[in-house]
This record gives C-alpha cells, structure tokens and sequence, in this order.
C-alpha cells in the first residue's frame, strides 16, 4: 500500500536496505511516537544518550530531506538502528530481521493532541522544505468543532492517514499481525500506568539485556517530566519546522479527547468506530 501527504511519502522505503536488529516504531502521529522512540533509544544506549534522538532515530518517509541523506545516515550507523515512520505497516517492508514496534492510544486524545500540535508547525518552512505549497490559511474552528468534524470526515487511509479512519486502519492492520514475533503493539495508557513493566516487556521483545542496576535510570529517563526538560535533544525538529519545541510535550495525560464532547457527540463517535474495526481493538484503544 502507499501512503502520501503533504509531506511523507511510504515509497521511500524502497530505498532502505535492512540488517539483523533494526527497530522500526511505526505509530500514528500523537500517539506517542518519541516515547516510543526514546524508550528503545534508551534501551539500546543507556539512560544518556549519545547523539539527539533525531539523528539516533530518523523518519525516514518524511519529505522534508532528501531520502538518500537519511538513508546514508542510517547505513553510516553502526549500532542497532531505530527507524521513525507513520506509515502503518501495510506500507512498509515487513523484514524478519527487525522488530516492528507499533503505539496505539485512544483517538480522541491522539486528535486533541493533533489540534494543538497543528497550531505549532510553521507551514511556510514545511513548504520550503517539501516544496509543497502551504495552504491557504483559514480561520481555525474551536477544538470542539475540529473535533467533531474530525469524528465524522469521510476519507481513506491514504486520502489522510491522520483521520479517524487512518488510526484505526493502522491499528487493526498491526493487530492483525501481533502473533508475529517480530510485531509489538504497545498502548500509550500502558506507558502511563506501569512505565517500567512496559520498557521491561519492550527490552524482552527487543532482545536487549539490561543490567538490573540500571533501570532505575532508565525508566527515570522516559517519564514525561525528563523528557520534556530535555526537549532540545528529544523533540524531532532537526530542520526547524516547529514554532516552539517547548510546545512539542504538552501535557503527557488521557482522558482530554472525551471531555471535549457531549454525550450524544460521543455516542455518535463510538457508533462510528465500532463501525470501522474489530471489537478488539475498540475495546484495547479505549481501555
């Protein structure tokens, strides 16, 4: 399958030749990608690492630098590599060689999450970059009425990988291969409420040995509070598209997303996902 926007474009996989032990953390945009990232990062490296995790862990199918840049920079990396995309996994090369990491969290707070997140990318440095001309700008609606509109927008995955219908394609499309043992799915909330139980399972997945002395570091390292004081080395704005980094880690929580509807807007919200995936994974995004 191939997925375009604006500015990512799946096709640049073909030019990334896998090796035995790469990662790739394969997310929906707000659902907690440099987390992810950053716990893998620091399970491979300790709790200070040692280059930004922009450089660590490229996104490799962002259009924003020439694909043979970031992959030269990936092949010039001798440890393992922990490879960004937003692509769901339908989109990329599945290698038995690597672990494909995949984070799920619940839509309405990923959406939320998204809205603000929005409000903080400069589109004319996008553009530049991309070359993609920015769209016009419009008056923004209210994060209620985003919110609504984005519960009902009629499209595909590929049309827009960041609706609602794009979260949970990429979620059910991962589900479906969770009995691989290279596929591991991760819930944001989990990474909430038993932080180090999660990295411990996510270091078994990965094959990485930690020594026991270490873990406390290390899960100190990935709670929201350390990485948003080290944002300059975690945010992923090596080429300046963000506004203001200090923004990027807003406020780590769940449960905003469903504050924001009333209670018919959330029945009809939940009508319409059960419509569009499993029961399953309904019930494992919305635990």
């Amino acid at each position: 399958m191939h997925y375009v926007s604006p500015d990512e474009d799946s096709a640049r996989w073909d030019d990334f030749r896998f090796r035995a032990g790469d990662i790739v953390v394969s997310t929906r945009s707000k659902s907690g990608t440099t987390w992810a990232q950053t716990i893998c990062a620091l399970l491979l490296h300790g709790p200070r690492l040692p280059a930004p995790l922009s450089a660590l862990s490229p996104w490799l199918d962002h259009t924003i630098r020439p694909i043979d840049e970031v992959v030269a920079d990936l092949e010039g990396q001798a440890h393992r590599r922990i490879v960004k995309t937003h692509t769901p996994l339908d989109g990329v090369p599945v290698d038995p060689r690597a672990t494909y990491l995949v984070m799920g969290r619940h839509p309405l707070d990923l959406a939320v999450s998204l809205y603000h997140q929005s409000d903080n990318i400069d589109r004319g440095r996008l553009a530049e970059l991309t070359g993609v001309p920015a769209r016009p700008r419009t008056e923004r609606p209210s994060l209620h009425d985003w919110l609504v509109a984005w519960t009902r927008a009629d499209t595909t995955p590929q049309e827009q990988m960041d609706s609602l219908v794009g979260v949970l394609h990429h979620v059910s499309d991962a589900w479906e291969r969770q009995h691989h043992q290279h596929v591991v799915l991760v819930h944001y909330a989990d990474l909430l409420a038993d932080l180090e139980g999660e990295m411990r399972r996510i270091a078994d997945r990965l094959g990485a040995p930690i020594a026991e002395s270490t873990w406390p570091a290390l899960v100190e390292a990935a709670t929201f509070e350390s990485m948003r004081s080290r944002s300059d080395d975690l945010v992923p704005d090596a080429m300046g598209v963000l506004k203001d980094r200090s923004r990027f880690f807003r406020s780590g929580t769940s449960g905003n997303g469903r504050a924001v509807l009333s209670a018919d807007e959330l029945r009809e919200y939940e009508a319409r996902v059960t419509g569009l995936a499993p029961a399953e994974v309904v019930a494992w995004l919305h635990r």
